[in-house]
């Protein structure tokens, strides 16, 4: 054999084995080559198909609590949101969205506490502060939060205003309001939860009774840091709901629509600072800002979510002595638009969110004050129950215990233990007395609206109409 031709097959089996040694490091690099490209690609379509959205801080979360829990510090609390949050014209949360927190503080209600202990009841009443930290996402993601503490959480009232009526006379309002009463009455009993009602009217009776904060409880809670949230837009784009309705009233209620509906826009807004008519003037002016956009029957934008109404007061009267309550009348004159441009609008109050405990009420005309009550039966009422305890005939412990009908069971253990018809009829007088007190000489109330109460506002069918060039038209879907 030829020594040049033995070393030149020994050279090639050495590369050979060589290429055979390096061929899976070439596989490897040949498939790291093809596969970082392609999770690069799946990681740009997965950004691709996520949304983020800041809510801006200082936003107004309207919370109901779900379920009535003890007044104590620390308890968990459960709420829900009252109201859809609107970004850009974009729903960013939807209501119904549920919210965690707990009770921070028990703050003293002296006010009610002194109240109450002139009936018999010594209950150390509290006001609880609360603070919300934690927002469950549709999609069940808990999202921590910083919201402000809340205060004065009481059940909402929603009010809107009766159709307009021919005045009545004197005797036939106050039947109307004796049939309200009774079926207001009548609810007590049929509703549900009346089992619940009954422990709590026991629990009113005892001179000491828990504390509880009650299902449907709600405050207005203000993000105090913006709050970013991320998520997955629907598989199918959702188109913008018209102003007041979504696709599914729309659908159900083909003839609910009416031509003087499409001529009118309803404005859902918060207040931006509080209006009393304690110290309001006629023709002071405020704003609401339009928490939620408007949209025509064709699915364009008219009014941004962000707009500025602006109020003015056309009547304010205070409350004064003797029960005689205030009294509050505002309307809308002008609507300014994100874009800077203003236009004249004529709009009325067609609802409000009261979150003050007085019961308020809303006439025709969007006048605003608190209920009218019975002045004359309830003291007329106690006075005879206390004449009972002088009635000689019947039951004497029988009498003793109507007779003493004002302090609870405390004033009727008190009557009827003393066995003596004179403390019996005492005890009844003193609640007659604290009756008249209370619907006579105590001054009447003030109509209060809070900085971020919710109200609804309805344009008039003769509004001159927006211009179309001054609206920024970014209708997008609905998430």
């Amino acid at each position: 054999m030829v020594p040049g031709k033995s070393m030149a097959k020994s050279a090639t089996r050495t590369t050979d084995r060589a290429m055979r040694m390096n061929r899976p490091w070439r596989r490897k690099a040949a498939f790291s080559f093809t596969f970082v490209p392609f999770v690069a690609l799946l990681t740009a379509l997965s950004h691709a198909q996520t949304t983020s959205i800041q809510i801006p801080s200082a936003t107004p979360l309207s919370v109901e609590l779900l379920q009535h829990v003890p007044m104590k510090m620390g308890e968990s609390l459960q709420g829900r949101l009252l109201y859809p949050i609107y970004v850009d014209n974009q729903i960013a949360l939807p209501a119904g969205a549920v919210l965690r927190g707990r009770v921070v503080q028990l703050d003293s209600d002296r006010d009610h506490r002194i109240h109450s202990r002139l009936r018999g009841d010594f209950t150390p009443f509290h006001t609880p502060v609360v603070r919300f930290d934690q927002l469950v996402l549709p999609d069940g993601t808990p999202q921590a939060i910083v919201a402000d503490n809340a205060k004065d959480g009481v059940p909402l009232l929603q009010l809107s205003p009766p159709p307009g009526t021919k005045k009545r006379s004197f005797i036939a309002r106050q039947l109307d309001q004796a049939k309200q009463r009774l079926k207001a009455g009548a609810a007590l009993v049929t509703a549900p939860g009346r089992g619940d009602r009954f422990v709590q009217f026991v629990y009113s009776q005892l001179p000491y009774h828990p504390e509880r904060i009650e299902t449907g409880t709600s405050w207005n809670v203000e993000l105090a840091q913006p709050l970013e949230l991320t998520f997955s837009p629907p598989k199918n784009g959702g188109e913008p709901m018209t102003s007041g309705e979504n696709k599914q009233t729309a659908k159900e209620k083909p003839d609910a629509i009416t031509s003087e509906d499409r001529a009118a826009w309803r404005l859902h807004a918060y207040l931006q600072q509080t209006i009393s008519s304690a110290n309001k003037k006629v023709g002071d002016t405020f704003q609401a800002v339009v928490a939620e956009p408007v949209f025509n029957l064709d699915h364009s934008l008219v009014v941004p979510q962000g707009s500025v109404l602006v109020g003015e007061i056309t009547q304010a009267k205070t409350a004064r002595s003797f029960g005689r309550q205030g009294k509050l009348r505002f309307h809308f004159k002008e609507l300014r638009l994100p874009s800077g441009f203003s236009q004249p609008v004529e709009a009325r109050l067609s609802g409000i969110d009261s979150n003050k405990s007085a019961n308020l009420q809303i006439d025709s005309e969007g006048g605003i004050q608190p209920q009218s009550q019975n002045r004359v039966v309830v003291p007329l009422v106690l006075t005879l129950l206390a004449g009972r305890a002088f009635d000689e005939d019947g039951n004497r412990t029988f009498n003793s215990a109507i007779g003493s009908n004002s302090l609870g069971v405390l004033g009727r253990l008190a009557g009827v233990m003393a066995s003596s018809r004179n403390i019996a009829g005492s005890i009844g007088v003193y609640g007659a007395l604290l009756a008249f007190y209370d619907l006579w000489l105590v001054p009447g109330h003030n109509v209060v609206f809070v900085k971020n109460t919710r109200i609804e506002v309805t344009t008039t069918s003769n509004r001159s109409p927006l211009r179309v060039s001054n609206v920024e038209q970014r209708p997008a879907p609905s998430r």
